[in-house]
């Protein structure tokens, strides 16, 4: 993979026992999740550009040809049967199913030439979640687990949200590594959902002195058991870590995050009423709420047959969506430190097939950016006459994570540990992609 140079021109097992009464259905225990912040709190970061990132992950692979890159001269089996429409941007143009983004183009920076070389779901998924290429079976840690672990808590709120879980192909991608369970993401669930609620972050009734302090002898209880089958220098500080699991267990402001029915009916309404609108929403509640990292896995994207009656549906659901996550963030003065990013794991390819599909392509995608001292209204990279070479500006996985993690404070190169003490650098290649900034 090549490195560039834009100055030129441009799971492991962990605790069981708090699963019962926490968060059993996650997966994951509370004092799991609050581990990374010792360590986090000793080391010093860059300056952030950004104290939140939310990351919409578009799995299976978004058509460029049919939405943010169209080719209205190539040939009938490349352009596809969709129009483009004028945007806010003068001279740019994108699909006609995307006239919500057409009018928002202004507050985001379009990417039109990510590049990579692999068309494998579960491989390429692990490489641009992570920034680093390895098996398929995901060798390196998300860059959201790296944001949990080098940046812990921000109050009694989980760093680290995916929504509804993590991508998921044949099994769950883009997941902690070898940096353990305690970083991976806390699965929020389906927030469409009628009477949705994040198991035992909603009380259904207020906890009295009593309660409150049995549920914190139980903590007590399973964690001095743990403390017996743990290593040491797994439970230092350990009495910090078990007061802030009882935090966020019985926090107003841990349940408040996810309480997306305080939100008006007609906002919900502007998101759209469907998984991924109120996906998006709830991703603004959590990162107004103090969260540091969160995911919105949007997948379904892998059309290798009848693509077109696909995307009739899913590209007005992305478009409704996605444009008012940004108006939302823009309006509240969110974007100014929230870095907003949308990517697949690659695009689809120039021709269409015999079975009216587009298949994997690694070679040419369009991404979307926003926020945090992004530019907008701006478009970068471009790709050939058929959309199937990057032709300007390529920007590889590792540009995009090393970009992530250096608006968050974090040093792309730093070293992490595997479990036997082995160094290995969050990332082995990248750069900042300086375009998409100003004055850097």
């Amino acid at each position: 993979m090549l490195q560039l140079n834009f100055d030129s021109h441009r799971q492991s097992a962990r605790r069981s026992f708090l699963q019962a009464g926490t968060l059993g259905a996650l997966g994951l225990s509370l004092t799991d999740l609050v581990r990374a912040e010792a360590k986090a709190n000793d080391e010093p970061t860059r300056k952030a550009r950004a104290k939140s990132v939310i990351l919409v992950f578009l799995g299976g692979g978004l058509s460029h040809h049919d939405s943010f890159d169209l080719k209205p001269d190539a040939p009938a089996d490349v352009r596809g049967p969709y129009s483009s429409i004028p945007t806010c941007l003068p001279g740019v143009v994108i699909g006609e199913l995307l006239p919500r983004m057409a009018r928002t183009l202004d507050k985001v920076c379009l990417v039109r030439s990510g590049a990579h070389n692999n068309d494998h779901h579960e491989t390429a998924t692990n490489w641009v979640l992570s920034g680093r290429f390895g098996t398929p079976f995901g060798d390196f840690p998300a860059i959201g687990a790296v944001t949990s672990h080098q940046l812990g808590f921000r109050g009694s709120v989980p760093p680290y949200v995916a929504i509804p879980r993590n991508p998921s192909f044949t099994w769950e991608l883009g997941k902690s590594a070898f940096l353990g369970g305690r970083y991976e993401s806390f699965k929020a669930g389906d927030p469409n959902q009628a009477d949705y609620r994040v198991r035992d972050l909603a009380q259904s009734q207020p906890l009295v002195d009593s309660r409150t302090q049995r549920r914190r002898s139980m903590l007590a209880a399973v964690d001095q058991l743990a403390q017996r089958v743990e290593a040491n220098d797994q439970i230092k500080a350990y009495d910090e870590f078990q007061l802030r699991a009882s935090q966020m267990v019985l926090s107003s402001e841990a349940r408040d995050a996810f309480a997306i029915d305080r939100e008006s009916p007609e906002l919900r309404d502007a998101y759209g009423r469907n998984t991924f609108g109120q996906s998006c929403l709830l991703a603004r509640r959590l990162v107004e709420g103090g969260v540091r990292f969160v995911t919105v896995n949007y997948g379904g994207w892998d059309h290798h047959s009848k693509i077109f009656p696909s995307l009739d549906n899913k590209l007005p659901e992305f478009d409704r969506g996605f444009s008012q996550l940004i108006l939302d963030l823009h309006e509240r003065r969110l974007l100014d430190d929230t870095l907003v990013v949308a990517m697949g794991e690659f695009g689809r390819t120039p021709k269409i097939n015999k079975d009216a599909g587009r298949d994997h392509w690694g070679p040419a995608a369009s991404l979307l950016f926003a926020g945090a001292g992004v530019v907008p209204g701006r478009v970068l990279g471009a790709t050939d006459r058929d959309g199937a070479q990057v032709t300007d500006l390529p920007i590889r996985p590792a540009d995009v994570a090393f970009t992530i993690l250096s608006s968050l404070g974090i040093d792309p190169r730093r070293h992490l540990h595997s479990p036997d003490g082995r160094p290995i650098a969050i990332l082995d290649q990248g750069e900042f992609i300086r375009p998409l900034f100003a004055n850097v």
